[in-house]
């Protein structure tokens, strides 16, 4: 497909992709846009050309802080809108391009939360990263814990504290048990790490005592975003036995403002990891539900502001897949509200330089991690900030999620 508007070369929101985001202005209120470029298409402004009439939309769902009442309308309808606005970026005499309102430069636009959070679930469905921390904590020569390779495990997390890339968090405090003491101590954390996340958002509500199959997931996912799940891995350790993560992950997590719809995934589908043993026939799946998105994390010291690209990794190395995810999350019967958000867990590769975490990248503080300005790491410092990316890329189509950026600030 070829578009009447400028697409640099190498864009993440291509005319294939057409992500949601919530965008605002100088001029107008929080709002439903569509990224293609360097631009967003104003959802609300679009409507008023009446190009969605056949769908009988409200103003209210796109003039609006959150995408939720947008997704609730039903993906008969949330993709219709995508098809219209592709048509209209394709049509030289569109409604959209002889307006002048409708089309906004990135630059002038500031980018929000996507989706209203009810309910968190991060999992732990990266073999490699399973393999690493268990092999760094437990027994090098029997990683896995029992249950690891049956189900994917899970927590639920913090939704309150899923912020929007471009906002600041604060190095956490709390309880550590220093090496060679008898009783913990409160202090600031000395380990503050970075999660290669991708999270998807529920995209439909399920009714409590319901279950989800295999074959009916993707009817339940919306989309997908770049997923920081921040950590102080110094609280974790010392807090998560018995009952998993608490303050050593919920202060923050950040995700990226766009949402790349499922259905613009499609075409990046491949087959994933063997699993072995075999699972339980609720967890069993047809076809490609795995895909290859290219994922890197950078590191950007403030004194130099010179970037380091510290780990490269790809979506498609996941043992557990989503469709797998919302199987077993709601076979006891546990119901999913549009906006929801599950993320993937920690996205690490065979290769040393595709693990996902400086806990692994360093090696549980073992391995300096050397940056471009001269500097090196162990973890995260006062002042870095950190920056995902992630793409697909397949004959000549290239659809991807921009980025996702946080800065570490010191402790209030």
């Amino acid at each position: 497909m070829n578009s009447w508007i400028d697409i640099p070369k190498n864009s993440d929101f291509s005319i294939y992709n057409l992500p949601f985001g919530i965008f605002s202005t100088n001029k107008n209120s929080k709002r439903v846009g569509v990224a293609i470029g360097n631009n967003i298409i104003d959802l609300l402004a679009s409507n008023k050309l009446d190009i969605f009439k056949d769908l009988n939309i409200n103003n209210n769902v796109f003039e609006n802080n959150f995408l939720n009442d947008f997704i609730n309308l039903g993906k008969n309808k949330t993709n219709k809108v995508r098809e219209i606005i592709q048509q209209q970026l394709t049509d030289e005499s569109s409604k959209i391009k002889m307006s002048t309102d409708v089309i906004i430069p990135m630059n002038e636009a500031e980018m929000h939360l996507p989706v209203k959070v009810g309910d968190y679930t991060d999992f732990y469905s990266s073999i490699e990263h399973a393999t690493n921390i268990g092999s760094m904590f437990r027994d090098p020569s029997n990683p896995l814990l029992p249950n690891w390779r049956h189900l994917p495990v899970g927590y639920h997390g913090r939704a309150s504290s899923i912020i929007v890339s471009g906002i600041d968090i604060f190095r956490p405090q709390g309880q550590v048990m220093p090496i060679d003491s008898d009783k913990p101590v409160f202090t600031s954390s000395k380990r503050i790490d970075f999660e290669l996340e991708m999270g998807y958002i529920i995209g439909k509500n399920s009714s409590l005592g319901s279950s989800i199959t295999t074959d009916d997931a993707d009817n339940y996912i919306f989309g997908k975003v770049l997923f920081n799940d921040w950590s102080a891995r110094d609280i974790q350790k010392w807090e998560y036995v018995p009952l998993g993560p608490f303050l050593g992950k919920s202060f923050a997590s950040s995700i990226s403002p766009w949402v790349v719809t499922i259905e613009a995934l499609d075409n990046f589908r491949v087959a994933g990891p063997i699993q072995n043993p075999e699972v339980l026939d609720y967890l069993k799946f047809n076809g490609l539900k795995n895909y290859d998105i290219n994922l890197s994390v950078s590191i950007l010291p403030e004194k130099t502001n010179i970037v380091t690209i510290v780990c490269k990794s790809n979506f498609k190395y996941m043992y557990w897949n989503m469709s797998q995810q919302i199987a077993h999350h709601t076979i006891n019967g546990c119901n999913l509200n549009v906006g929801d958000i599950m993320a993937s867990g920690t996205i690490s590769g065979k290769s040393k330089d595709s693990y996902g975490s400086m806990l692994e990248l360093s090696w549980g503080g073992k391995k300096n991690i050397e940056l471009n300005d001269g500097s090196s790491r162990t973890f995260i410092e006062d002042y870095d900030s950190v920056i995902m990316r992630g793409y697909c890329e397949k004959d000549n189509i290239r659809v991807g999620f921009g980025e996702v950026k946080s800065k570490l600030l010191p402790s209030i």
